[in-house]
């Protein structure tokens, strides 16, 4: 199935290839490849307006998801049709995300991208399900 990704702010440059590759992994990883996933890279103004509507917070933020399904932590969906293959919708704070790695000194695309929180993920994932995946880029970093 396909990821959707839209870059909906100007503050940031963001690139698009590495990004959409890491959200493959990661669905490949969870055993999600045959669900579609909305990605939208969002600067300050529209996640605080998010933030405010759907969590009664008006303050910008790194990452809001909006699922399509309610599952609990670490069960995919049982879509009973095909149109129910959705994950849902990720907003990336990316202008927000980018300035706390500004002041951290820590690296953009390399935080964007999500490798070094791959293994951290999984682990808490593994725990959850009782899986044992192993991080995909191990040994590369």
């Amino acid at each position: 199935m396909s990821v959707v990704l839209r870059n909906a702010q100007r503050s940031v440059s963001v690139r698009r290839a590495p990004l959409r590759r890491a959200v493959c992994a990661l669905r490949a990883a969870l055993g999600a490849s045959r669900f579609d996933v909305g990605l939208v890279c969002a600067g300050n103004a529209l996640m605080q307006r998010l933030n405010g509507t759907y969590r009664q917070r008006p303050e910008p933020t790194d990452v809001l998801s909006f699922p399509f399904h309610q599952v609990t932590a670490g069960e995919l969906p049982r879509p009973r049709c095909r149109g129910e293959y959705n994950l849902g919708d990720i907003f990336l704070g990316v202008e927000y995300i980018h300035q706390q790695c500004c002041d951290a000194g820590e690296d953009f695309e390399g935080v964007l991208v999500m490798y070094r929180k791959e293994a951290q993920i999984l682990e808490e994932l593994n725990r959850l399900t009782g899986s044992r995946l192993r991080p995909l880029t191990a040994g590369l970093f």
